[in-house]
């Protein structure tokens, strides 16, 4: 096995164990305690969503999820500015 297949096969993986948090920061955004957990979960998705787009774009080695990649990571952020912006003018941590 080449260093391209070890590559491939080690962001396969990686891909794989992704997907624990994956499920696990989507239960929190489900059920947070609070609407700043929740947000903070949906800022965490992004980010994961980003990693996850970045590893296939090595497994398959096509450029185009990179862009999709950068996408997610600009409109995330972006999200997560209005929604910092929300919470300041409503007061706080209020539930």
């Amino acid at each position: 096995m080449g260093q391209d297949g070890l590559v491939t096969l080690g962001s396969f993986g990686l891909l794989l164990v992704l997907c624990a948090p994956l499920v696990l920061t989507f239960l929190r955004m489900l059920r947070g305690p609070g609407i700043a957990d929740r947000f903070v979960a949906l800022d965490m998705l992004t980010g994961i969503a980003v990693a996850m787009a970045a590893l296939t774009s090595v497994v398959t080695g096509r450029r185009e999820f990179l862009d999709v990649a950068f996408g997610v990571a600009v409109f995330g952020f972006v999200g997560t500015c209005a929604l910092a912006a929300f919470l300041e003018r409503k007061g706080g941590n209020k539930q």
